[in-house]
């Protein structure tokens, strides 16, 4: 993402897991851990989406860290529809975050990835922000956010996003009175709108 990002690996549940670590300027608020799109579609840890939420963190004073899934650039092992990938993202918090404040945020397949990872967390700690974007909620079973989270969760989604459906993402929501803000005319890629996502996440996170 710029000339200080960090790249390392460890060894995860899969093999090795690469990571880009991106730090704010000071003292950090937190640890942001950000999940990308779909492995088998060409999403990476460099995807422009997820390289936006990254600088949104980082401005905001969080330390930012994307990875690859298994099976993606130089991480370790293959596609595991979801499963494994929920225990890669298990694993880089764990890594990354063992305690203190900690950020969840995904774009698609990883919005879908990082809600379990909420789920399965948030009974042992407190996700501090959580931040889905492009939710994938019409190809995969997204999971609820936690009540208690509400007020730290924001979704978004494109208006005209013809790969998830904004239908679809308001079907999930609904049911939990989870607030969603639709970018007027946007696409499941943002083209052209990147700085306006980036300055929403910003301003959600303070």
């Amino acid at each position: 993402m710029n000339a200080k990002t960090q790249k390392t690996s460890f060894p995860g549940p899969s093999g090795a897991i690469e990571m880009a670590l991106d730090a704010p300027t000071g003292v950090a608020r937190g640890v942001a851990v950000i999940a990308h799109p779909h492995p088998l579609f060409g999403g990476t840890l460099d995807n422009k989406v997820v390289q936006t939420l990254a600088r949104a963190f980082t401005q905001s004073g969080w330390t930012a860290v994307r990875f690859n899934f298994r099976g993606v650039g130089a991480s370790g092992g293959v596609y595991d529809e979801g499963r494994g990938e929920i225990d890669d993202m298990l694993a880089v918090v764990q890594q990354v975050a063992p305690a203190g404040a900690l950020a969840l945020a995904g774009f698609s397949f990883g919005a879908f990835v990082t809600s379990h990872v909420c789920e399965r967390l948030s009974a042992e700690r407190p996700i501090a922000k959580l931040v889905l974007v492009g939710t994938a909620a019409s190809r995969f079973a997204v999971a609820e956010i936690p009540e208690s989270a509400h007020q730290q969760t924001l979704v978004i989604h494109g208006e005209q996003d013809d790969t998830v459906p904004l239908q679809a993402v308001l079907d999930w929501a609904r049911p939990q009175a989870l607030p969603v803000t639709v970018i007027p005319g946007g696409g499941h890629f943002f083209h052209g709108q990147l700085p306006l996502l980036k300055n929403l996440v910003v301003r959600h996170l303070g």
